[in-house]
């Protein structure tokens, strides 16, 4: 088949094409490695061995951070003298690990009075704020936001105003102005030298934490108290920088082999292992995917839906059974916001259905389309929806409900997600500046933004916004596309090369999971759930004396690429069941082979 044909046949039966990384030649330090691995490596931006080690001796030293010195001193003075301290997180796993990671390491540095508190989504907002102090009966001597605060201008005057110091360690872009706290750490402040904009909240709080140990280390303040392990903790920096989807950079890919070795020796904090628990994963084999697939989610929907408070807690609890209690909430509240969910998904494809007479994967025509809106749409969820729809799509997606469930104020909470080359706070700046006052507030940054609305205005944001995409009309993909390494060779579908491919971790944002592409002969096809997914049993055609290998394809498409040879993109992983190992293929997308 041509790329043409192969296109228009992916389009006609809502798949992805599939297209292969142009990958660098291996710089000569990979050489020892295997070639199909090297080669994997040097596409994501490896040339150094060096890169490729995990030791904690490795990090980033903190240099260049701003404010971290101040900041350690004021901790460390409040830890001294016993004050009240006031960890102030944020509603997602991001901000519930960054979180309970101080609460635990401020207690074991010595700290007596330290106490937390997460946002209501709906009665509070995001972040620190005059109405989250409000419902304080007495003032904390010193509140430290971790994972916000960087565009708190009034909660950290409220906050001043009450007589507290103010700590802030945040990662979020900073505005022109920041907020008038005593300290902001921050290595995306203007004025950071710090080396990797990367980190997550909660690898901000680790490296504050870590200053914190060593200006008490300067005051010989563990002379008669034990000095804590920071790393003890790894694993909720690992689960923390993975759900927030931030990019894994050297250092981030450091922090969280870290933690996930801490994971799978099951030395990690019991919350964690009731996780994995609660999602049927082994723990010993825990990879940065389970983290970002199966944990993650788990601790998020606490914040989307109810209070992430029962998150930290989940996090802070040293008694297994209690944990596990608290996970099992978890995952019925995750449960829940699966439903919610895939209702709000079944309602945008039915009013598309209504209005444009069914699409499908195919993104709606109009840009206009692209901003969904229900008033029975939940607030907690339009980020999660945005990016399905996304993803189905591949066009920036703007989802709208009520600011607050069951209360029909007129204000409206829009969440939004991007695709590659169309930056989407840069978007709505061009919108404000077009429309001013059309927006009642935003943030955000080039693949996720959110924003705030009168409902009576949504019709005038559609068009505003389809005004702006007219301008990146050029830049919008045809289709939905994945990019692979390229093929395996026969003697690479076995466990010890999947082997090789975990131990090069960890995968994620912006170091993807390799995926390969091979042409194979299908010789069976099971269906699971209806045809929801499909079980496979399939062959290279380059090995047709090879044994059959196993494959699942979840979410497959109706109806399955035709004919008994498919060019396959997918991912090879060790499936484990009942002790005992197998290679299990993870199918991306297939198209037919003629």
């Amino acid at each position: 088949m041509t790329t043409a044909s192969v296109k228009q046949e992916a389009r006609k039966l809502g798949l992805a094409t599939i297209r292969r990384r142009e990958t660098p030649e291996p710089a000569a330090g990979l050489a020892h490695l295997n070639p199909r691995l090297a080669r994997v490596l040097a596409a994501r931006g490896i040339n150094d061995p060096a890169q490729l080690n995990h030791d904690l001796a490795a990090l980033l030293p903190p240099a260049g951070m701003p404010d971290l010195e101040r900041a350690a001193e004021l901790i460390a003075d409040a830890v001294e003298a016993g004050r009240q301290i006031l960890v102030v997180g944020d509603f997602d796993a991001d901000g519930a690990t960054a979180t309970a990671l101080c609460l635990r390491a401020l207690t074991a540095m010595g700290a007596t009075r330290v106490d937390f508190r997460i946002p209501d989504r709906q009665r509070h907002g995001y972040g620190l704020s005059p109405a989250l102090l409000e419902e304080m009966e007495v003032a904390p001597d010193l509140v430290l936001t971790v994972d916000n605060g960087v565009s708190a201008h009034a909660g950290v005057a409220a906050a001043k105003a009450m007589g507290c110091q103010v700590v802030v360690s945040d990662h979020h872009l900073p505005s022109d102005t920041l907020p008038g706290a005593d300290a902001i750490v921050n290595p995306n402040r203007a004025d950071a030298n710090f080396e990797s904009g990367a980190l997550a909240g909660v690898g901000v709080a680790f490296y504050l934490l870590a200053a914190v140990r060593a200006e008490l280390d300067r005051r010989d303040w563990f002379a008669e108290r034990q000095r804590p392990n920071l790393a003890s903790w790894l694993d909720l920096v690992a689960l923390g920088t993975v759900a927030d989807v931030v990019e894994l950079d050297d250092n981030n890919r450091r922090l969280v082999a870290q933690g996930l070795a801490r994971i799978r020796a099951q030395q990690c904090t019991p919350g964690i292992l009731a996780l994995f628990a609660e999602a049927g994963r082994d723990p010993r084999e825990a990879q940065s995917s389970a983290l970002g697939f199966a944990i993650g989610p788990r601790l998020n929907a606490a914040g989307r839906l109810e209070n992430m408070r029962l998150g930290v807690e989940c996090l802070l609890a040293d008694d297994p059974a209690k944990a596990r209690r608290l996970a099992a909430e978890l995952d019925r509240i995750n449960r829940e916001r699966r439903s919610v969910e895939r209702d709000m998904l079944e309602t945008v494809a039915a009013d598309l259905e209504r209005a444009l007479g069914g699409q499908g994967d195919t993104p709606p025509k109009q840009a206009t389309d692209w901003v969904r809106y229900d008033p029975g749409f939940h607030p907690g969820v339009i980020g999660i929806v945005a990016g399905r729809l996304k993803t189905r799509w591949v066009r920036p997606v703007f989802v709208f409900a009520p600011a607050e469930v069951g209360n029909d104020n007129g204000l409206l909470k829009g969440s939004g997600r991007s695709i590659p080359g169309i930056h989407l706070r840069d978007l709505l700046v061009e919108i404000d500046a077009r429309h001013p006052g059309l927006i009642e507030g935003f943030g955000g940054h080039a693949m996720a933004a959110g924003l705030s609305l009168d409902s009576g205005r949504i019709e005038a944001f559609r068009a505003a916004f389809a005004a702006v995409m007219a301008r990146f009309e050029a830049r919008l993909p045809h289709g939905r596309e994945v990019l692979t390494d390229g093929p395996l060779a026969a003697e690479d579908f076995h466990l010890d090369f999947v082997s090789l491919l975990d131990r090069h971790g960890p995968w994620g944002t912006g170091f993807p999971e390799p995926l390969f592409d091979n042409a194979f002969e299908v010789i069976d096809k099971t269906a699971l759930k209806g045809g929801k997914h499909w079980r496979l049993s399939v062959r290279p055609v380059d090995a047709p004396a090879g044994r059959p290998l196993d494959a699942i394809w979840f979410n497959a498409p109706d109806p399955l690429p035709p004919g008994r040879h498919w060019q396959i993109a997918y991912r090879p992983a060790i499936d484990s069941f009942r002790g005992q190992r197998r290679l299990k293929l993870f199918v991306e997308t297939a198209l037919p082979v003629r």
